[in-house]
């Protein structure tokens, strides 16, 4: 469970979801009329939120089957 909390990308999601909560609910507070817009902005980052998660899921994949590869490698070598 510790290394959920050490993860770039649960740190990433947690971070959003502050920033997404903090920004709607300040908006509402203080001019109702804006939180329409504030959701559409809100709406439009997170595709952006989720590619670089995705890319840290893809370059950690990448890392894992890189290394699988190099101890491959060593075992056949001995």
């Amino acid at each position: 469970m510790s290394s959920l909390f050490k993860s770039r990308k649960f740190c990433i999601m947690l971070v959003d979801v502050v920033i997404s909560s903090a920004t709607y609910f300040i908006a509402q507070y203080v001019s109702p009329e804006l939180g329409e817009n504030i959701i559409w902005l809100i709406g439009a980052w997170q595709p952006v939120i989720y590619a670089v998660i995705a890319g840290i899921a893809t370059e950690d994949a990448a890392n894992v089957t890189a290394q699988s590869m190099v101890d491959a490698a060593i075992v056949k070598e001995k």
